[in-house]
């Protein structure tokens, strides 16, 4: 079965789109801020927190940077005058990252900015491993002029992952605490700078979040496992944390049921709603990055026509 479902992966990004649609609309919201609200509504009506994200990354023209800029400025009035409770998140790649780290600064500290201006925080997304330390850097400097207004991610199957959090520590204060997402992580790296087997990346998950619990860093906790669900209450009991000092995080349209047990035992939890016209690159990496989730793809096709 593998065999096929990778197969699927590579032949998706040459199907026609709207097919492949059938698929994705799943798991993206849509591809308009007004798909982002409504399913952003209907979150928060079920109890559930959201942080949006304008998908697109890996830019090759600062002009495709400024552009974004202005699109997240227009989201963040759109989703705080229909008051949704919603933070956001975005991929530096998207701001020019990799073509100029400050003119992608800018560009980020401006919308930090616009988020604070309504009270309200953004999440820098972590990348592949070319952009790590870019990121950190980048987070560093919004950190310590917004100490209440940005988070970062971080990727358990990342082997530096534990020594880069330790090393942002002196940013760390009761008052401004750290707020770090933490995930397995998606892209595809070395075994050399990477941890592969299952068993191994979720004990590192749980290394680092019970490191994030000891300091008294606000996590995210990003997971679709239940063994590291179940991980998580143990460490949440473990040290007593108050529920209003940590969340779950989970993608939009995936593990629905688990999604409900979390908030129904209590926990708080904020779902990430992405929406936008590259919905395209988003799915076909997504298969990739999972292949299994060819049988989604078929269910897709032949059960929803």
């Amino acid at each position: 079965m593998m065999w096929f479902n990778k197969l699927v992966a590579a032949l998706l990004p040459l199907m026609p789109k709207n097919l492949v649609w059938v698929f994705s609309k799943r798991y993206i919201a849509g591809k308009t801020i007004n798909d982002a609200l409504k399913a952003s509504r209907s979150l928060n009506s079920n109890g559930y927190m959201v942080t949006i994200d304008l998908l697109g990354e890996f830019i090759t023209k600062l002009s495709e940077a400024e552009a974004n800029r202005e699109m997240y400025l227009e989201i963040i009035e759109q989703i705080q005058k229909n008051k949704i409770d919603g933070n956001y998140s975005l991929k530096p790649t998207m701001f020019g990252l990799l073509i100029d780290k400050e003119a992608c600064y800018q560009n980020i500290r401006e919308i930090v900015k616009k988020a604070v201006s309504f009270n309200n925080f953004v999440r820098i997304d972590m990348e592949d491993s070319q952009c790590v330390d870019l990121e950190i850097e980048l987070f560093r400097k919004l950190k310590q002029e917004f100490p209440e207004h940005v988070g970062l991610v971080f990727q358990a199957y990342m082997r530096r992952t534990l020594d880069d959090m330790k090393s942002l520590l002196d940013l760390h204060s009761e008052k401004n605490p750290l707020n770090f997402r933490l995930c397995k992580g998606i892209y595809v790296e070395p075994e050399s700078i990477a941890f592969k087997k299952y068993e191994e990346i979720n004990q590192h998950f749980l290394e680092d979040l019970e490191f994030i619990f000891q300091q008294g860093i606000y996590p995210g906790i990003a997971t679709h496992d239940v063994k590291l669900v179940e991980g998580a209450y143990q460490l949440i009991e473990k040290y007593k944390v108050p529920k209003d000092k940590y969340e779950f995080q989970m993608l939009y349209g995936v593990t629905p049921s688990l999604r409900k047990s979390i908030i129904d035992k209590g926990h708080r939890l904020r779902v990430y709603v992405p929406f936008g016209e590259d919905w395209f690159a988003y799915s076909t990496r997504r298969l990739k990055e999972n292949p299994k989730m060819a049988s989604d793809i078929m269910k897709a096709f032949f059960i929803r026509g």
